[in-house]
């Protein structure tokens, strides 16, 4: 169950005209809230902010967001997803003369605590490919094809995410999650400049480990990399960071770095 509010009234009832729903022309926001608290909205809405200006949205969505948001009552442990179209327009992809952007806001309950982030989760590496696109790269748009396609690729539970490489070979990204390794003391994330989602956990660890002197570099690199490291792990707002003890049949340990940037996210 989950309450949804669209355009700042409680509703679950979107136009079949949407382009949102006709063409995927808008972007999404999943944020975790902890003690009736938004994390790191400021980074959410920075990311948004990215989004609604590469395509060409109005400039008051932000503002009106944020009005929306001021008259709910947040639950102490939700999850709120922050939801922006192009708004209600005529078949055709031409960009209506005037839009109207919806925003829909959902608070859903937050999927239960799992055990991940002590034991660690075994991941695989996905045969699809995602396309180089450097003008959607970054954002959060709502065209998630990509996404369902890799993550098709599988049915087993005991399997949480797959890897993510692009057309050139490169590695970019998890299906839902972005990706860190270490080897030789130094942490290694791949450049999210021609596709994937910047991450705002990833984004958040960058922070930290900047603050913390922690050697950290944002790469182009080939899976070897990944099989080939110390340690290796994924994050996202809603799990924090899962260590990765198994990719397809090469095993890993959680190591000391993993370990130390959990404690170190924990307190911020």
């Amino acid at each position: 169950m989950q309450d949804v509010w669209i355009n700042g009234v409680k509703s679950n009832q979107v136009g079949v005209s949407d382009r949102g729903l006709s063409y995927g022309d808008g972007l999404f926001e999943t944020i975790a809230i902890s003690d009736s608290h938004p994390e790191l909205l400021d980074a959410h809405f920075k990311r948004l902010a990215l989004g609604l200006d590469r395509l060409g949205f109005p400039d008051d969505v932000i503002g009106l967001i944020k009005r929306d948001l001021s008259t709910i009552c947040l639950p102490r442990d939700a999850v709120l997803k922050i939801t922006v179209t192009r708004g209600v327009g005529l078949r055709g992809y031409a960009l209506p003369p005037k839009t109207k952007a919806t925003r829909i806001i959902s608070i859903s309950k937050r999927p239960p605590l799992s055990d991940n982030s002590e034991k660690g989760v075994a991941v695989r590496l996905c045969s699809y490919r995602l396309p180089i696109n450097p003008v959607l790269a970054q954002i959060k748009h709502l065209n998630r094809l990509d996404q369902v396609m890799a993550r098709s690729e599988w049915g087993d539970q005991s399997i949480p995410e797959g890897i993510v490489l692009d057309a050139e070979g490169y590695v970019v990204e998890g299906t839902m999650s972005n990706l860190f390794w270490v080897a030789s003391g130094i942490v290694y994330t791949p450049l999210i400049d021609r596709c994937g989602v910047k991450g705002v956990m990833r984004d958040h660890l960058l922070s930290i480990m900047q603050n913390e002197k922690i050697a950290v570099e944002q790469v182009r690199s080939a899976p070897d990399a990944l099989l080939q490291a110390d340690e290796v792990f994924i994050c996202n707002s809603l799990i924090g960071i899962w260590p990765v003890i198994r990719i397809d049949d090469r095993r890993h340990v959680i190591g000391s770095m993993t370990r130390k940037l959990q404690q170190l996210l924990s307190r911020k």
